[in-house]
């Protein structure tokens, strides 16, 4: 029965391809989350998988210079679509992907609409924080960041350069409509701040 289960999960990962993520709950399909979990950790062991962390295993994309990892907001994303989840970088996440901040991030945060909880992939960390709702009321992807990383900075801390940036990010965006409806949803404090 193991050989069989670690075959099939073997077949599973194979037809998908690498550089997935594969969880537990991903053969949950198989009625065995034990011999699931049996069939993971061998197939790490025989260098198929890499654990990137506890219950979360990387099918690997390989090239002649060896293993190529996926970044870790990849990882992030991904695990936010196994949970069916919602997510938004904040902290310093959001101003490194706006361009605010040049700062390397140790742990990449970011606000979820489903269970909080801390993954350590490597010497990092990825940290799911729950937030309220009205977080992902937004049309677009681009306002919760601003907002984020609004937030992040603080009323008084954003100036008038991360204003501009801001606004030349926005510009690029491109649907007008989804961008005045995210705007008119924003703090109060942001939407004075940025004028649109």
């Amino acid at each position: 029965m193991k050989m069989i289960l670690t075959k099939e999960i073997r077949n599973i990962i194979d037809k998908n391809g690498p550089n997935k993520i594969y969880m537990v709950s991903d053969f949950a399909h198989l009625n065995n989350d034990g011999l699931v979990t049996r069939a993971l950790s061998r197939l790490e062991k025989e260098g198929v998988l890499i654990r990137l962390s506890q219950g979360l295993y990387l099918y690997p994309l390989r090239n002649k210079f060896g293993v190529l990892r996926p970044s870790i907001e990849d990882i992030a994303y991904a695990i936010a679509e196994k949970d069916k989840a919602r997510i938004i970088p904040c902290g310093l996440t959001a101003l490194n992907k706006l361009g605010l901040s040049t700062q390397v991030t140790m742990n990449a945060v970011y606000l979820t609409d489903a269970t909080a909880r801390e993954l350590t992939i490597g010497n990092r960390k990825i940290i799911f924080k729950r937030s309220a709702p009205r977080n992902f009321a937004y049309k677009t992807d681009l306002f919760p960041l601003i907002v984020a990383a609004m937030k992040e900075l603080g009323k008084d801390g954003v100036t008038d350069e991360q204003v501009a940036i801001i606004k030349q990010v926005i510009e690029r965006y491109g649907n007008p409509d989804e961008i005045k409806y995210d705007y008119s949803i924003a703090p109060q404090w942001i939407k004075k701040r940025l004028a649109l």
